[in-house]
């Protein structure tokens, strides 16, 4: 197969300097404040975007370490396979998070809900959509039992590379 390769299109700037203490979902950063720096040569993309409220953002884990296919997430005390959990040590170190779009200038995005290590490469931005994008889910596996930790659980430094 044919090597994928994926350029950043921005940076994304929040207050957390380093995984640890990173909360670890965008339910756990509520009112956490950051922006998303897009590279000049790619500003002509964000037309329009100021009419959403939420934004996909997809990013490399930059700081994460090398792959396990199986790891203790945060947010458990069993090991569990690596597509089975959304630890940021995986084969492609690739992160999604559902961001608030508080507004725009020019090529920055300025947001909210940020779970993110300021400094991470922005590979895409998708405009979240409840009727393409909400699903009826009959289950949650392993989480269903620790959900409710998500508020509170914080990275604590398990997946970042040394």
């Amino acid at each position: 197969m044919k090597e994928i390769v994926f350029k950043a299109i921005g940076t994304i700037h929040s207050p957390f300097k380093e995984p640890q203490g990173t909360p670890i979902q965008p339910e756990g950063a509520r009112g956490v404040q950051g922006t998303v720096e897009v590279f000049q040569k790619y500003s002509e993309g964000l037309q329009d975007i100021d009419g959403f409220s939420h934004l996909i953002l997809i990013y490399h884990f930059h700081l994460s370490k090398e792959p396990a296919l199986q790891a203790k997430p945060f947010m458990d005390s069993q090991s569990h396979g690596i597509f089975a959990i959304r630890a940021p040590s995986r084969p492609n170190p690739i992160g999604i998070s559902v961001v608030r779009l508080t507004g725009v200038k020019e090529n920055l995005l300025y947001i909210q809900d940020v779970d993110i290590v300021d400094g991470t490469p922005l590979l895409d931005i998708k405009p979240y959509v409840p009727e393409f994008d909400v699903r009826k889910v009959e289950s949650t596996g392993w989480l269903e039992k620790n959900v409710s930790k998500i508020s509170t659980s914080k990275d604590d430094g398990r997946f970042a590379s040394r």
